[in-house]
């Protein structure tokens, strides 16, 4: 093991630099993988383009043998938004005051640079590693994902490759690097209702059956019902209304119907069919005519303690001097499909505060320390040359 750990400074720096200048904005990739693939094919990846819809994925491999170790993320970044509100361009890197700023500089193509740099730093020291290295990179998380990770999931199952361990980079962490990483993320569940009443003149009430006010009170009901009282790894769960539409943009008419988005965040202590089965009791025992159409987005997904976890939590320790957080908290992200190939999949990445904002930024400093712990954590799980 090399004993200079200052290995990934500059190179991490200037390739997230070099990323963080492409314009991918989601499902667009605008060349970052080609630059990724060159760097891994040099450092003996072999790299396959899996792309479907527009989207762009790679996935590149060194070695045949297990455990099979994985850094998985994506290249593609949500709109900058008003750009008179950022202090510079953000697709040109830019450091101010020890910081890089620029769209997708947290999230997430620092991780994607310092992926890379441990990579190469790794694979250097260690040329006839233990075991085999894998990147599963897309350019559509941001978006619906649903030409992205996914593909390349359904891709390895049905050649019959799985993953050992996978580490996912995005930015977890809250304050400074390493004080939370996520092992594992609750499940999301959408609806769309639509309750039924009959249309009429609203100065004749009698002769129609206003919708809205027959989802008042089970919306009242569903907003307070507890769903479970969540466990040791997940809060509980909760319904929200994200939208009610209704109505016909007269002012004099009764709607004849009004449809409510809704959504269910929900761990392991729930499971999916009763989530539904209870809310459609609900619904029935209030006397409403309706129908739903069912979204299940994501099944929740979790890592308990094992080789990933320590050796993640080790190397995290001996960079930073952090204790670092183990978590479920967040959205959903793409560890809920490499979840389906690999039993153990963490979350590591930069702090999370700027990230879909206006002056996306990261700390210069932590991005050499970054590098470092998916380093040692290779170092760890890949430990031995042979």
């Amino acid at each position: 093991m090399s004993a200079d750990r200052s290995f990934a400074g500059d190179a991490t720096r200037a390739l997230a630099g070099q990323l963080i200048a492409r314009r991918s904005v989601t499902p667009e990739d605008a060349g970052c993988l080609e630059i990724i693939a060159s760097r891994l094919t040099a450092i003996g990846f072999a790299c396959e383009f899996i792309n479907r819809g527009g989207v762009t994925n790679l996935w590149a491999r060194r070695g045949e043998q297990r455990p099979l170790v994985c850094f998985a993320g994506h290249t593609d970044v949500v709109p900058s938004g008003p750009l008179e509100q950022w202090d510079s361009d953000p697709f040109v890197p830019v450091e101010r005051d020890g910081l890089l700023y620029g769209r997708g500089a947290a999230d997430m193509k620092s991780s994607l640079a310092a992926f890379v740099t441990a990579s190469e730093a790794f694979v250097a020291d260690h040329p006839r590693h233990h075991g085999s290295l894998a990147f599963l990179l897309t350019s559509d998380e941001e978006g619906d994902a649903i030409d992205g990770t996914v593909v390349v999931i359904d891709t390895l199952r049905r050649r019959g490759e799985s993953i050992d361990y996978c580490v996912v980079g995005e930015p977890t962490a809250v304050d400074t690097l390493g004080d939370m990483v996520k092992n594992g993320r609750r499940g999301s569940l959408s609806g769309k209702l639509a309750i039924h009443g009959i249309q009429g003149h609203i100065a004749y009430p009698h002769l129609a059956k206003n919708p809205i006010h027959l989802a008042a009170p089970a919306i009242a009901e569903l907003a307070t019902t507890v769903w479970d009282e969540g466990n040791e790894f997940f809060p509980p769960t909760t319904w929200q209304v994200s939208n009610i539409h209704a109505g016909t943009g007269a002012g004099n008419v009764i709607p004849g119907s009004v449809v409510i988005d809704f959504n269910f965040r929900f761990g392991t202590a729930s499971r999916p069919q009763d989530l539904q089965e209870r809310l459609c009791t609900l619904l029935a025992r209030h006397g409403l005519d309706y129908h739903i159409d069912w979204t299940l987005a994501a099944r929740p997904f979790l890592t308990g303690r094992g080789a990933l976890i320590d050796a993640a939590l080790r190397a995290i320790r001996a960079e930073t001097g952090c204790e670092p957080e183990l978590s479920t908290s967040g959205g959903t992200s793409d560890g809920r499909f490499i979840a389906e190939i690999c039993p153990q999949v963490l979350e590591i990445g930069p702090v999370n505060a700027s990230i879909h904002k206006v002056n996306e930024c990261v700390e210069v400093a932590a991005l050499p320390r970054l590098a470092a712990i998916y380093r040692r954590i290779l170092e760890e799980l890949l430990p031995a040359d042979v």
